[in-house]
């Protein structure tokens, strides 16, 4: 199946020289048999790979994994598991993501970033602790996590090994796992030990650290700290072991290296006072700080690290002096190494003992010049019989002097780490340590000597370890899960370790060597040859030197050089020097010395005494061996360090060493056990989760096992490539990358179809929408086209129309004019015609009549003799007929048929004849219709002729009146003629007249613009000044406003201090109990005790006592903080009150002042404008009547215009003059109080105008009105100042007057809508509609009246308490008078005078009974649901008012003492049951408003009603109590906070991320070998969002139950709807798992569904949804897209709640949980980091989810009445008795 993966578009990585590997894709299928790849890579080049073979076999080009596999947390989770694709996971997540952490397997992979990164602060680390590894992203603390939870829980010492080369950052890495364990832990004691911990890291850096070309801060030697803890897993103590220190360092440095930074430290603080003896200077001045060139580091002050040495000095227990002598001989060493040595000769050389330097050397120490001149160019030789000395050359004498340099600071060193191992030393019994190995990686330098040998030799014996555990780890997991053990080939070091530490080894025989009299490295390196050259495999010689040798180690082959061998493992230095300085005069210097002999066991090792000194090579194997047996004996831990470059380049990756340095370190030897086993494992859950898309609904069985059996045969038919195990299922190396290509093949597929579906869908929508776009475009096209040919049609119509008509009237007038001739023509025709007719009528009638008598009488004539004839011929015929008939019918009578063919005929012809009559009658109507019709004509036509003839009369008559007319026109034209020319001449005289008054009224015009402009000019001085005081004002107005606000945020600061101080304070006092209660139980278990020694008592006691003596003067200091930032809160408030009344007097006097002046100017601009309207006025009746008058009439129009001009420049004139006074009036008020130091003369010249008003006009009428309108102001103004005093108490009536007014209105119009409201209801409910207003009216009216009383109560008990004070002032000298026995017996509390009732009575001895059974042993549940709210404040309060109305201070004070006392324990012993916390912060809180209520002060009395008032305490004030009952609140307060965080806590992460709420959606990946905790919900369990929302709501119906506030149930919503973004943000931001679109939708849902609870709870306005948007945005910012620009500035701009770093960590997590996802490329984040550039916020990463919000208890009155409250029998109370 391998083979059948190399098809066309595979990618795969092939090697390259510069990139180690690039990918590439294959350009056609591979083929068993063929011998070359077509490959195109990356960059489009085309190449053809030829394929070696190994057994026969090609060996083909590395698999890519697929995309969604790439940039995961654990390399393990890879598919393909090799080189490459463990460089390109790495090269992902470390270049594109910023994440500098990654798992592989055990291994915790560190790359060094080169840059400050925000991810090591106490917020990250309480988000780690106690999470599971697998559950958040790599990280160091991870790690540390992880070594904490397994020595707590499986009671095993562990270690965690910190490994890499130099700069790869061990030491950080170490120091921050350290940090970790420091904060998490904590201490038992107030020993302090996690700060000396984390102090010990400045002290050994400073001392074993360096520059190198590497690193800035490199580790100069190893160790191995051990941190113990106690049985309750705090740290008691730490141990620290170091291993070979570079001593060569001290003497030598290479170019741009440095010495260890303690003598730049030295040299850098030379000025300080108390190094003046030293004799230091620059570094540059010493031989063993300037070898390197450059003494500085970029970034680095050494004068400030010199600092934080000695405070990490002083906590550490070496004190002031301890510290001057270590610095003395670091001084000694530098000036040491500037001692200078002569040649004398070849073998001889000599120092001057007056060198300057051997002399500060000298007097540092404290021993003599010449001895030691002598000693550093002389060395004794012991003969059998004798001694003498032997001068020595000078580069012995040199290589000396370095020598005991060298031993004078490794002795120092060992001082060093031996006192901090004091000051760390366990406090009690170690149960169990964790330690934290910090070494040297493997090193390969151009020239490798003794130093790197060492070091490798280190990491074989670390390699072997770490991999012995790596396969014991997957045997374990095998045979965990009964998968069948394959015995795994892994790469064993034991034959380079044996052929360095065995007999006769590399060691072994350098040992030997350094034995030898006259031993050398050549020597030494023959023998090595002849020893090893043929035995061993792994050690080869140079084939061009004779003095090195090669060893083959598992991470590289390296050469070492032979010289200096001998030398560094001897580490010889001159006796005569040490026994010198064992007689100096340096105390410290004596004590390391004496010490070279016997080190304490906490700093070397211990190993079997011999006789002979032991080599460096011996001492540094043993102490290894003791090493590997106590990581042996530990639970390992591994962290492997990567430089990723040589340059320091931050976040850049250079593959060839990064690919050097994970050979070195054994990733890749991880990566290739795992390989070769089972690397992938899923859950049966995560596989079913994952490839739920591959199966089919029959696959699908109850048991998720069977099911995965039974399909995953199908899906991978070779069974070899997986293993069933119990609870997951193994897969070879490249089955998950298949099995996830089958699943995007079904993916695509499914994509594809509903892609198709949808397409279609949308194709035809938009095809229907094209359509009916279409169809409407058509629909108005053909629309407009038809109104415009019906417009056409129209207008063609309407022009036929008008054609027609036109043509009608011509045609009409023609026909009309013809018609007439032809009429008239007719008419005298006709008549002639009808003359005519008539006479030839007449005639021919006539003639007819003649005819007719004639023809008339022939036809009777001949009609006789016809008809006679006739008659005669049918009588005979009928005759004879009817004789024939007659016989006929005789014969055919007979039969009936006969009859019956009568009869038809018959019918037939009555038939026929009633249809000839039919047609005869129609025939007579037609012909009746047409004589009629004619009738009708000839009389329409005779009265036509009537009325024409009659027109034709009226015509005639009209012709005759028209020619009188004219006649008379004439005449009138005539008169008109005459009038027209005295008209003209009228006209002209008035033209003349209107010429003149125009140019007078022009030049008044003139004066009048003048005038207009100097008024304006006044206006725009007035405009600028009036502008310029508004700038001040609101500048003024800003001020206060900022002032205001950030007097406001001092004070919410002020307040949570406050609280947060309290909350100390009370932990404090509970800690100082609890010591108090430990120190009495530890003084008698100490007096019952024989097995501790009486020291051990004393110093126990001692540390104890001086423990609690600590605690009680903190608990002191906290209580004076305490009240000094209560005294400055209420100082604070008292300001901003005061303040505020200052800011609202001085705006009313300004009001005051500006109203002042407003009427002022308003009285001057009233005379102005009524003289003005007066002369107007007069203007234009003379211009009315001249224009009334006949004479006018020409020269109205000039006079309209005149009169227009005139009227609007008066109207603008006097628009001038106002904005003018109302200038001034608003300049008034700032210089009103310059007007008052001036005299009236001053005050009156300052408000005339600036200008001369007697250039205004040349008569001066304007400069007299104004002159009198000054006299008149001064009279006016006198008066105002007498009517000034008034005017305050006025406008306060006008104020009552206008708000009784506005009352009103507001009731009138109440009422009016009432009545309309009435109106329209039915006529039967309109009367008891309007009683019920009615009543309500006069209800608020009692109350009103009611309120109005109390407050005049209230007044009255302020003068009786005011006159109580005097009175009791006066009387104070009797007071002191009558004895202190009398002083004693007043009461400490101040005293009032009122009546009392509704009490309860409780005597002195039974409090404590009561406190008994109310609150210590009531139990809220089920007894919060029986009684009422609040019921136990009630009770204690009406006990309270009994001792009040007794005027018993005791029982008060008492009863008072004892409730907060008792509260105050049942917190403390039950703070963590919300249940109770809950119940009792309800009741302290009910208990604190009762003593505010009936506190008779009228700020609270005047919400209570009359009988509420009547139970107002009498005679105590208990103001001091309320403030103690505020701060007892408020700890309950952050005790129910803390109590339901710490519930709701465990459900956040699971049930907003974890959960998979929106079935189908979320995907789940491969997590490696740390498997999540939570990554899938197990069916039927786990935490859900459901939980969260059914713990929130039992949180609400408890606090409702108990009757809390709703003001803090709105700010307890906001609280914990805080810590829900607060913790999902934190988490999200920490895990890369969950950076996805899909849990993006996921958040967005859970959210909605908090909203929805918001909304269902009345919760929505409480400021709880603004806590969720930091998760909003988050949510969106996940969904949104991210490619362009213009969408990075959207995602600035959006997530505002989002700080800067927040947004580009999630945006660097994002991570495709599906392939058809796409990753932020490279070019977005630069873009968004320049989008985000100019926000300017803090660097923190994680939002703090320990903030409280400051809670304040606003008062609230109750409508509860004290009388009315019932005492349920269940509480036992029977012996309180009610008043």
């Amino acid at each position: 199946m391998t083979s059948n993966l190399y098809v066309k578009h595979a990618r795969v990585w092939v090697p390259d020289q510069a990139e180690v590997w690039r990918p590439a894709e294959l350009l056609r299928d591979y083929t068993p048999g063929d011998t070359s790849l077509l490959l195109r890579l990356d960059d489009g080049t085309e190449l053809e790979q030829k394929l070696s073979k190994e057994k026969k076999e090609p060996l083909l080009p590395p698999l890519r994994n697929p995309d969604i596999l790439v940039g995961e947390n654990d390399l393990t989770a890879l598919s393909y598991l090799h080189e490459p694709a463990v460089l390109h996971n790495l090269r992902v997540r470390f270049v594109e993501s910023k994440t500098i952490y990654t798992y592989c397997g055990i291994v915790l992979v560190a790359i060094n970033p080169y840059e400050s990164l925000p991810i090591y602060g106490s917020d990250i680390i309480n988000a780690y602790s106690g999470q599971n590894t697998g559950d958040m992203d790599p990280h160091i603390f991870a790690v540390a996590e992880e070594a904490y939870r397994q020595m707590a829980q499986d009671e095993k010492n562990q270690s965690i090994i910190v490994s890499g080369e130099s700069g790869a950052g061990k030491t950080v890495s170490a120091k921050y796992a350290m940090r970790y364990f420091a904060t998490v832990s904590g201490s038992c004691s107030d020993a302090n030990i996690e700060d000396r911990v984390l102090a010990s890291s400045p002290i050994m850096e400073a001392i074993g650290n360096a520059k190198t070309t590497r690193n800035d801060n490199s580790s100069r030697f190893g160790k191995y700290i051990a941190i113990g803890f106690n049985r309750k897993h705090h740290i008691i103590g730490a141990n620290m072991r170091t291993y070979l220190l570079e001593k060569s360092r001290v003497v030598f440095q290479a170019k741009e290296e440095r010495n260890y930074h303690i003598f730049y430290q030295l040299c850098a603080s030379s000025h300080w006072p108390e190094f003046k003896e030293l004799k230091l200077g620059r570094a540059d001045d010493f031989h063993f700080t300037n070898q390197g060139k450059n003494p500085s580091i970029a970034g680095v002050d050494d004068e400030t690290d010199m600092a934080s040495t000695r405070r990490a000095f002083t906590m550490m227990g070496i004190d002031e002096g301890q510290q001057m002598a270590l610095f003395r001989v670091l001084a000694a060493v530098l000036h040491l190494g500037n001692v200078e040595v002569k040649q004398l000769r070849a073998d001889n050389s000599s120092v001057c003992p007056d060198d300057v330097s051997l002399q500060a050397f000298c007097a540092l120490m404290g021993v003599p010049v010449t001895e030691m001149a002598q000693w550093l160019c002389h060395r004794k030789l012991k003969m059998a019989t004798e001694t003498y000395n032997k001068p020595v050359p000078k580069e012995q004498a040199l290589n000396g002097r370095d020598a005991l340099a060298k031993h004078i600071y490794a002795r120092l060193f060992d001082w060093i780490v031996a006192r901090i191992n004091t000051a760390l030393k366990a406090v009690g019994k170690e149960h169990s340590f964790i330690g934290v190995l910090d070494i040297y990686g493997f090193e390969t330098f151009e020239v490798n000597s003794f130093e790197q040998f060492c070091i490798n030799y280190a990491n074989e014996k670390l390699q072997q370890q770490f991999n012995l555990h790596v396969f014991k780890l997957e045997q374990e997991e095998y045979m965990k899960e009964d998968i069948p053990w394959i015995l795994i080939d892994f790469h064993d070091n034991q034959p380079c370790i044996s052929l360095i530490e065995a007999k006769m080894g590399i060691l072994d025989l350098l040992d030997e060597e350094c034995r030898m009299p006259k031993g050398s490295d050549e020597s030494w390196a023959q023998k090595l040859y002849s020893s090893h050259e043929k035995s061993s495999s792994h050690f080869l010689k140079p084939r061009m030197s004779n003095s090195a040798f090669i060893v083959l180690h598992f991470a590289d082959k390296v050469e070492y050089q032979c010289e200096g061998f001998l030398e560094k493992n001897k580490d010889t230095v001159n006796q005569e020097q040490i026994s010198l300085l064992r007689s100096a005069e340096c105390g410290l210097l004596l004590e390391l010395l004496q010490e070279e002999e016997c080190v304490p066991a906490q700093t070397r090792l211990k190993t079997p005494q011999s006789s002979t000194r032991k080599s460096v090579g011996l001492q540094f194997r043993n102490s290894l061996h003791l090493l590997m047996d106590s990581l042996s004996a530990t639970a390992a831990h591994y962290v492997r360090c990567i430089k990723p470059n040589d340059h320091k380049a931050a976040f850049t990756l250079d593959p060839v060493r990064a690919m050097q340095q994970l050979r070195a370190c054994g990733v890749l030897e991880t990566i290739r056990i795992s390989a070769a086993g089972f690397p992938s494992r899923w859950t049966y859950q995560e596989f079913l989760t994952r490839y739920r898309v591959l199966m089919t609904q029959a696959d699908m069985l109850p048991d998720r096992n069977l099911t995965c059996k039974k399909v995953l045969p199908r899906l991978l038919q070779d069974e070899g490539k997986y293993q069933f195990g119990k609870s997951k299922i193994f897969f070879r190396a490249g089955q998950v990358a298949y099995l996830e290509k089958l699943r995007s093949d079904r993916l695509r597929a499914a994509c594809v179809r509903i892609q198709k579906t949808i397409r279609c869908w949308l194709a035809r929508r938009k095809y229907i929408a094209l359509r009916k776009a279409a169809i409407t475009i058509q629909r108005h096209t053909r629309g407009l086209l038809a109104r415009r040919l019906v417009l056409s049609l129209r207008r063609s119509r309407a022009a036929l129309v008008i054609q027609k008509y036109q043509r009608m009237w011509a045609a009409r007038r023609m026909y009309q004019r013809q018609r007439e001739g032809a009429l008239l023509l007719q008419r005298l025709y006709r008549a002639y015609a009808a003359r005519q007719e008539y006479q030839r009528r007449l005639h021919e009638r006539k003639v007819c009549v003649l005819q007719r008598w004639v023809k008339g009488w022939r036809a009777r004539v001949w009609y006789r003799r016809v008809r006679a004839a006739v008659v005669l011929l049918q009588s005979c015929v009928r005759r004879m007929l009817a004789r024939r008939e007659l016989k006929r019918l005789r014969v055919e009578a007979r039969s009936v048929e006969h009859f019956r063919k009568l009869n038809v005929g018959m019918e037939n012809k009555i038939m026929q004849l009633q249809r000839k009559i039919d047609e005869q009658h129609k025939d007579n109507r037609l012909l009746e219709e047409r004589l009629s019709v004619m009738g009708a004509s000839h009389t329409a036509e005779q009265e036509r002729l009537i009325g024409q003839l009659e027109r034709l009369k009226g015509v005639e008559e009209e012709s005759r009146n028209q020619s009188e007319r004219l006649v008379f026109l004439g005449a009138e034209l005539a008169s008109s003629r005459q009038e027209v020319e005295r008209c003209c001449q009228e006209q002209q005289e008035q033209q003349q007249k209107a010429q003149a008054e125009r140019e007078a009224w022009e030049q008044r015009v003139a004066e009048l613009n003048k005038q207009n402009v100097l008024l304006k000019s006044e206006k725009e001085e007035l405009n600028k000044l009036i502008l310029e005081q508004q700038e001040k004002t609101e500048e003024q107005q800003r001020a206060h406003e900022e002032n205001t606000e950030r007097l406001q945020s001092d004070l919410n600061e002020e307040r949570c201090r406050y609280q947060n101080l309290l909350s100390e304070h009370h932990e404090l006092e509970e800690r100082h109990s609890d010591l108090k209660k430990q120190q009495s139980l530890t003084k008698a278990s100490h007096q019952r005790s024989e097995f501790f020694s009486s020291q051990t008592d004393v110093s126990e006691g001692g540390v104890s006592a001086g423990g609690c003596g600590a605690r009680e003067r903190k608990v002191v200091e906290l209580e004076r903080d305490k009240h000094t930032l209560q005294n400055e809160l209420d100082s604070r408030e008292e300001q901003l009150l005061t303040s505020k009344a200052k800011d609202e007097e001085e705006l009313r006097k300004t009001l005051l002042a500006e109203l002042d002046q407003e009427a002022l100017k308003r009285q001057e601009l009233e005379s102005a404008n009524r003289k003005l309207k007066r002369e107007l006025s007069e203007i234009r009746e003379a211009l009315s009547k001249s224009s009334e008058s006949h004479t006018a009439a020409p020269g109205s129009l000039a006079y309209q215009v005149v009169l227009e001009q005139l009227s609007s420049a008066n109207e603008e004139l006097e628009l001038r003059k106002e904005e003018v006074l109302i200038l001034r009036s608003q300049l008034c008020a700032p210089e009103s109080q310059k007007s008052k130091e001036t005299d009236g003369a001053s005050g009156n010249s300052s408000r005339s105008p600036t200008f001369d008003l007697h250039e205004l006009n040349e008569d001066g009428e304007l400069w007299m009105a104004y002159q009198g309108l000054k006299d008149t102001n001064r009279l006016l103004l006198s008066q105002l100042q007498s009517e000034t005093k008034m005017r305050s108490t006025l406008t306060e009536e006008v104020a009552a007057l206008r708000s009784a007014l506005q009352g009103a209105t507001e009731e009138q119009a109440r009422q009016q809508e009432l009545l309309k409201d009435t109106l329209r209801l039915p006529q039967d409910a309109r009367v008891p509609t309007s009683l019920q207003h009615e009543i309500n009216r006069l209800t608020t009216h009692n109350l009103e009246l009611m309120e109005r009383t109390e407050r005049q109560q209230g007044e009255l008990r302020l003068l009786r308490r005011q006159l109580k004070a005097y009175t009791r002032r006066a009387g104070d000298t009797e007071v002191l008078a009558q004895g202190s026995l009398e002083v004693m017996a007043m009461s400490s509390l101040p005293r009032r005078e009122r009546d009392c009732s509704g009490m309860l009575v409780c005597r002195t001895e039974d409090q404590g009974k009561l406190l008994k059974n109310l609150i210590t042993d009531l139990r809220p549940r089920g007894v919060a649901v029986s009684m009422m709210p609040g019921l136990p404040a009630y009770i204690l309060f009406m006990c309270l008012r009994h001792a009040d109305h007794s005027n018993d201070d005791q029982r008060a004070t008492t009863l008072l003492n004892a409730t907060i006392h008792t509260i105050k324990t049942l917190i403390k012993r039950k703070g963590e049951d919300f249940e109770t916390v809950s119940f009792w912060l309800a009741n302290t809180t009910c208990f604190l408003q009762c003593l505010q209520q009936y506190s008779g002060e009228e700020v609270y009395s005047r919400h209570n009603t009359p009988q509420q008032n009547e139970h107002c305490l009498k005679n105590f004030d208990l103001a001091n109590y309320r403030k103690v009952l505020c701060n007892l609140a408020i700890r309950i307060y952050q005790q129910l906070i803390r109590c339901m965080e710490d519930t709701l806590q465990p459900l956040i992460v699971p049930g907003m991320l974890e959960q998979d709420s929106i079935q189908g959606v979320l995907g789940v990946k491969a997590t490696g070998m740390r498997k999540r905790t939570c990554s899938v919900t197990e069916e039927g369990g786990g935490l859900s969002f459901d939980s969260i929302v059914r713990q929130l709501s039992s949180f609400h119906t408890t606090l409702l139950q108990h009757g809390t506030p709703f003001f803090l149930l709105g700010l307890i919503s906001k609280q914990l709807f805080r810590s829900i973004a607060a913790t999902t943000l934190n988490s999200l931001l920490l895990r890369k798992d969950m950076c996805s679109w899909s849990k993006g939708l996921q958040i967005r849902y859970n959210v909605c569904q908090l909203e929805d609870w918001l909304q269902e709870k009345g919760l929505m306005n409480c400021g709880a949804r603004e806590m969720l948007e930091p998760l909003i945005q988050a949510a969106q910012l996940l969904q949104m897209k991210k490619k362009t620009k213009e969408e990075a500035e959207a995602i600035a701009s959006m997530c505002t709640a989002l700080s800067a770093v927040q947004i580009v960590k999630i945006l660097n997590l994002y991570t495709p949980v599906n392939e058809f996802e796409e990753r932020v490329s490279s070019s977005f984040m630069k873009t968004i980091e320049e989008c985000l550039k100019p926000r300017k916020e803090s660097s923190q990463l994680l939002m703090d989810t320990k903030t409280l919000f400051p809670v304040t208890f606003p008062f609230s009155p109750s409508s509860v009445s004290l009388d009315t409250i019932q005492i349920p029998s269940s509480l036992n109370l029977a012996f309180l008795s009610r008043v």
